[in-house]
């Protein structure tokens, strides 16, 4: 690349600058990208909390619902859920992470009394209760399992493409730069040292012309005094 630049000071300027630039963004990526694998690590801490936390309340919600059956029959089972009035509701926001818009998600009505669950007290037992109550309890750790998740995917995207970015100018476009920098630096340099042995020479010829002009001067100058030297020609006889 550093042959397709041309050697003038122009140039040099505007790499210099865009390497200084260049440099900047380099140490400006890196401290993102550390920031988000900080950030990552915390929300993977998470993650795995809630994933034991989703498991266990999965495996305790099948463990209450398969006793419910056993002990009431489906048609009772199916008849409670069928009961419940008010569905939970699920609103949800954005929050900011280093950059990284990732969602926040609210829920309601999700946990409920036994008289908001729309099923008469009377008839159903505790079995009922114990299903319902464990699914609730399942509800709230899926809907904090899709917040963690999402924000873990899009916090994992944005540290990779960091990465890349990061690496593009530290590997390829610095690289680049300095290559092309030290190249004008040394075309410059050996146009400097090819002008100052043009004018050394110039100026050797030039001395050399001034000392032949004064030494032909002082020849000429020489000669003038040896005419002046020289005795008048003898004239014609004197006559009587």
């Amino acid at each position: 690349m550093a042959k397709d630049v041309k050697p003038t000071r122009k140039n040099l300027m505007e790499i210099e600058d865009r390497i200084e630039l260049s440099e900047r963004g380099h140490g400006t990526l890196e401290k993102k990208r550390d920031g988000l694998i900080m950030e990552f690590m915390d929300i993977l801490d998470k993650a795995q909390d809630v994933r034991g936390d989703l498991a266990d309340d999965y495996e305790e919600a099948q463990k209450k619902i398969n006793m419910a059956r056993a002990m009431e029959g489906d048609v009772a089972v199916r008849g409670a859920a069928a009961a419940l009035q008010e569905h939970p509701e699920i609103t949800t926001e954005s929050k900011n992470i280093m950059g990284v818009v990732v969602p926040q998600i609210e829920s309601s009505r999700v946990s409920k009394s036994l008289d908001e669950r729309g099923y008469g007290i009377m008839g159903t037992s505790a079995r009922i209760d114990e299903a319902a109550e464990a699914y609730e309890d399942l509800l709230e750790s899926i809907i904090l399992a899709a917040e963690v998740e999402t924000a873990m995917k899009k916090m994992l995207r944005e540290i990779e493409t960091t990465k890349r970015r990061v690496n593009a100018l530290e590997f390829k476009l610095l690289p680049e730069l300095y290559e092309n920098q030290e190249y004008i630096q040394q075309k410059l340099e050996e146009q400097e040292r090819e002008e100052t042995f043009r004018l050394k020479k110039i100026k050797e010829k030039k001395e050399q012309e001034e000392k032949a002009d004064r030494e032909a001067a002082a020849e000429e100058a020489d000669d003038l005094e040896e005419a002046d030297l020289e005795p008048p020609a003898a004239g014609g006889a004197s006559q009587d």
